[in-house]
């Protein structure tokens, strides 16, 4: 990941002082947004681009923001910049063009800025990450992956619990579909979360 360029933001307003300087923030946050950026965008580009767009508005907004859990506030942010960007992407593509469009478009290649870093999945499982839909995705992503909890997803995307619970459910099943080649190893551990519902296990297989 390529160092966060500070040069384009402009300068921040007022900072409470319970929060720490910006310079730390990005110190201390850029590389948990930047992972969650690659596992919910699947490319290298697009996380980058994420991450610069999430500090950014994370910049312009420390001066109203309200005293909780720093982490979640970041988690929110970037989570939602990705479903928004990945829904204006939804209707650029599609608006305008015959049903049968998306069977004609080209698949998605893939260069060598979209190797996988050392500590992220392979390409089976960031593929099959990939394929999910996006709302879903970004539930699986931050519970199975980044360990929160459905009340903490629930506050992060938004929604009614149920919904979170029934995303979770439905794309951990599609996962297990897109990935039923891969036989689970004995002796490892989930990435986090709930232990006894969870999906991934360390190497990146079905748990």
């Amino acid at each position: 990941m390529k160092p966060f360029d500070t040069s384009t933001v402009p300068a921040p307003q007022q900072v409470p002082d319970a929060l720490p300087s910006w310079d730390e923030i990005v110190r201390t946050h850029s590389a948990r947004v930047y992972r969650l950026a690659y596992r919910l965008t699947g490319n290298k580009h697009d996380a980058e681009d994420l991450t610069q767009e999430v500090f950014v508005r994370v910049f312009r907004s420390l001066s109203s923001y309200t005293p909780g859990t720093f982490e979640g506030w970041l988690y929110r942010i970037t989570t939602n910049l990705f479903l928004d960007g990945a829904r204006r992407k939804q209707r650029i593509r599609f608006d305008g063009l015959p049903e049968d469009a998306h069977d004609r478009l080209p698949a998605k290649g893939e260069g060598p800025a979209e190797k996988l870093d050392s500590d992220l999945f392979d390409h089976d499982v960031q593929d099959a990450l990939d394929a999910l839909p996006e709302d879903f995705r970004a539930a699986v992503v931050l519970c199975d992956i980044e360990g929160m909890t459905y009340d903490e997803i629930a506050d992060v995307l938004d929604v009614k619990l149920g919904t979170v619970r029934s995303r979770i459910h439905r794309g951990r099943s599609m996962l297990r579909k897109h990935l039923e080649h891969r036989a689970p190893r004995s002796g490892q551990t989930r990435v986090g979360g709930p232990p006894t519902d969870g999906l991934f296990t360390e190497g990146g297989d079905l748990a």
